[in-house]
């Protein structure tokens, strides 16, 4: 500007700077940003000079320790020597430290994703949406698989990391897919990865299910999950997706775990749908399918006891007491259990989560019971002998009414539900308890098949009668129970 003015006072002023500054600018010949000094004095005394040697040795032999941490330390061994709004000061000091003297630091290498070679899985909770159904809680989890190329993604609805799950999973996503990438990698799964022993790397069935689909098997490092790191980063995104979806839908709570599964295909639908120009560079490299899927079954061989039980998978299941002494065959899915016998399938029931569980049904035992009715007192799974809570009052009621044939009248009531209908039995016991008094006579297998005899004129629970009320009583209650008198 002092070459584009006719006199430095000018150029001064426009500048906004006296003249005597700008002259001494332009005699220097260099910037005002150039002028400045670097700061390297303290402008306070440092308060952990005395003890950062001490803090030093303790940061270099425990990386990992935090500031505060080293902090609350130092006030417990000083006390009143260090204030609460010193730690910002010991903080910049670890840091800058770490920065010029600590060890390095791991460092991440960025990898280039080559179409078709690799795809990742995992399984991850979903108990944090707080998704219900029917109103009731559903804790459950997602096996998770990713196309590290495409970022194309598929999930199975599951319930724990068994095997099953992740047959079924990976199965699913690469059926959807239409096609079988070069190599899969997944965290070290006790499922898949043998990590008891070095000789084998993975399990025997883990193994079976790659070489189906002429895949190359892939495992992280202990304790290195930024090396699945695809697929941990798209559980995070997904589940940002899936709670936006649940907050537009207005609602947490689905009426079947059907409708939930829909509601998560149409939204991987729609993910996927911005991904389709990478995944079909990458469909050009997939290799082509099996001509058939591998059985995701479990079979296991059980005997059957004489309490007609058989353990599965560290669970009990009941079944019927006819194949008592027999051995069968438990096929586990990854929400059924069937039991085979002969080459005929015998029983269904749903899958029982976690350890140490055990699921009896009533039909399968009442007609013994009903034999030996001491039994059910001290019967170790009697609470699975209570179908619903009705029929649960029941017997408390009759343990004060009649104690010492509590338990005989309630097994027939209990093989009266096997035999008419849990459902209907369950519908005369509620009319029974909302008589209200409750005696020894209407406590019995008799008064129930009476009811059911009725079912046309019993009351469907929403029916609720209420009885009309006079309202010349609130005069009444109003006045005090004194006559009103009326002015003529």
């Amino acid at each position: 500007m002092s070459k584009t003015e006719k006199t430095q006072e000018l150029a001064a002023a426009k500048a906004g700077m006296d003249v005597k500054t700008a002259r001494k600018y332009l005699g220097d010949g260099r910037l005002p940003s150039e002028r400045k000094r670097e700061r390297t004095w303290r402008t306070r005394p440092d308060p952990f000079e005395g003890v950062w040697e001490e803090v030093r040795q303790q940061i270099e032999v425990n990386p990992g320790l935090e500031a505060k941490t080293l902090f609350e330390a130092l006030q417990r061994k000083y006390p009143g020597e260090f204030a609460d709004g010193q730690l910002r000061t010991l903080q910049r000091q670890i840091k800058r430290w770490r920065a010029t003297e600590g060890p390095g630091r791991e460092v991440f290498f960025a990898q280039k994703h080559v179409p078709g070679r690799l795809s990742q899985s995992d399984f991850t909770y979903m108990n944090e949406l707080g998704i219900t159904i029917g109103g009731q809680s559903y804790p459950h989890m997602l096996y998770h698989f990713v196309l590290t190329y495409s970022n194309w993604e598929a999930v199975t609805l599951c319930y724990s990391e068994s095997f099953e799950s992740l047959s079924e999973g990976l199965q699913n996503a690469l059926w959807e897919l239409g096609g079988v990438p070069l190599e899969h990698r997944t965290d070290r799964l006790s499922t898949a990865v043998n990590n008891m022993s070095d000789e084998k790397e993975f399990t025997s069935r883990y193994e079976a299910l790659l070489r189906h689909h002429r895949l190359e098997g892939r495992k992280i490092q202990a304790g290195k999950a930024n090396e699945n790191g695809d697929v941990e980063q798209r559980h995070h995104r997904l589940k940002r997706a899936i709670d936006q979806a649940l907050l537009l839908r207005g609602s947490r709570d689905f009426a079947s775990i059907a409708e939930y599964k829909e509601f998560l295909r149409l939204l991987l639908a729609q993910l996927n749908a911005g991904r389709r120009e990478r995944l079909a560079v990458e469909m050009q490299y997939l290799r082509a399918l099996p001509e058939r899927r591998l059985e995701s079954t479990k079979r296991v061989k059980a005997k059957v006891d004489s309490g007609s039980i058989i353990y599965v998978d560290r669970n009990a299941y009941s079944v019927n007491s006819r194949l008592i002494g027999e051995q069968v065959e438990a096929r586990l899915n990854t929400e059924t259990v069937e039991v085979w016998y002969a080459g005929r399938k015998v029983e269904q029931m749903p899958r029982l989560r976690g350890r140490g569980k055990h699921r009896v049904d009533y039909r399968h035992i009442i007609d013994w019971l009903v034999r030996k009715p001491g039994a059910f007192e001290n019967y170790r799974y009697r609470e699975e002998l209570f179908p619903t809570s009705r029929f649960r009052m029941v017997w408390d009621a009759l343990r004060e009414v009649v104690p010492l044939r509590a338990n005989k009248r309630y097994l027939a009531m209990l093989q009266l539900a096997a035999e008419e209908g849990e459902t209907r039995v369950d519908e005369a016991l509620r009319c029974l308890l909302e008589e209200g008094e409750i005696s020894e006579g209407k406590l019995t297998v008799e008064v129930v098949r009476g009811i059911l005899s009725q079912e046309a004129s019993v009351p469907p629970p929403t029916h609720i009668a209420v009885a009309e009320v006079a309202l010349a009583s609130f005069d009444e209650l109003l006045s005090g129970g004194r006559e009103t008198e009326v002015a003529p």
